[in-house]
């Protein structure tokens, strides 16, 4: 009994600190991307009547008939349905991208600055808990919230588009709907969550990493020393006998130490998205699109660049938590 209560006793307490961080920082895990989509939304539906009206002036509506495959038609059709809702989840995930890298170079940093480190180091919660549910945040819970809110976004752009269509007298607009593949989109999308977390580890263990570090001006120290790092690697280039691959200098510092936070950032690494570029293979809509990124998500979880980053990424956590321990205030 006494160890189940213990067991459950810990895990309300890491839930505790996941609520922390969310309250903490919901500007950015929540109010950044619905902003965003609403900003789109509004500028959509204001761009999509200025368009209805001029199309109607022109007196073009009345001249719109259909005589070809019908079939084809509605796969057409139904594929702007899709590419409505992918925008919206590629516009939060593009969100995603900044809030999660300064949120990461931040977290540890920012207890630090302002304090609050000694009023949590006072409470019966570990370091390890404490560094584990802002990286839960950054690699799982805000990649979740982040798609969560872009299929809400996409689903509004998607009826706007609708709406639109319907105005303009489009033959066979009902396909925007039921010849769309909503839970296609989504589920392929849901992919990324898994790679997303073991992809971007390099990157936010780098940033928390100087975040539990830095005693001022964390980015500096986060951006500089790998860009820097590069240059001069590069530079000396200029000495005899140098013989320095330098793309992969700058891709494995700067690329994966840094940029990896955004998603889609892997597709390099994946064999398939490779030899589909290579092939010069043709999208002819979204469903092709869809396909090529599903096969790419869960075709790079067997690339030795992703575990290689995420056990480098491990190593920076780890580091973290140490330095938390003992690393004096920010100034």
């Amino acid at each position: 009994m006494n160890a189940v209560t213990t067991h459950d006793h810990k895990t309300n307490k890491f839930k505790w600190l996941l609520k922390r961080e969310f309250w903490e920082n919901r500007g950015g895990f929540l109010w950044a991307p619905l902003i965003t989509g609403a900003i789109i939304c509004i500028l959509t539906a204001i761009f999509a009547v200025i368009g209805l009206v001029r199309f109607k002036n022109s007196g073009a509506g009345s001249d719109l008939q259909f005589s070809g495959n019908m079939a084809e038609h509605a796969r057409q059709i139904g594929g702007i349905g899709d590419t409505a809702l992918l925008v919206g989840i590629s516009l939060t995930t593009l969100v995603l991208a900044f809030v999660v890298f300064f949120y990461a170079l931040g977290c540890l940093y920012d207890d630090r600055r302002d304090r609050s480190a000694l009023f949590w180091k006072s409470l019966p919660t570990s370091d390890l808990q404490m560094v584990l549910s802002k990286a839960t945040w950054a690699l799982l819970l805000a990649p979740a919230l982040s798609i969560a809110v872009g299929v809400l976004i996409g689903v509004v752009l998607w009826l706007i588009v609708g709406v639109t269509l319907a105005a303009a007298g489009m033959p066979g607009m009902s396909a925007v709907f039921t010849h769309a593949h909503p839970l296609s989109v989504i589920g392929n999308t849901l992919t990324v969550i898994p790679v997303y977390l073991l992809w971007a580890l390099p990157a936010v263990g780098w940033l928390m990493l100087c975040s539990a570090w830095a005693r001022s001006k964390p980015f500096l120290w986060a951006v500089l020393i790998p860009v820097l790092a590069c240059v001069i690697v590069s530079m000396s280039g200029i000495l005899p006998g140098m013989d320095i691959n330098y793309g992969t200098v700058w891709y494995t510092l700067v690329y994966r130490g840094l940029l990896s936070v955004v998603p889609g950032s892997w597709a390099p690494a994946s064999s398939a998205f490779e030899s589909n570029f290579n092939n010069n293979s043709e999208i002819h809509g979204p469903a092709d699109l869809m396909h090529l990124m599903n096969v790419s998500n869960l075709d790079v979880l067997a690339s030795p660049d992703l575990w290689i980053g995420a056990a480098v990424g491990a190593a920076f956590i780890a580091g973290a938590i140490y330095l938390r321990r003992w690393r004096e205030l920010a100034d």
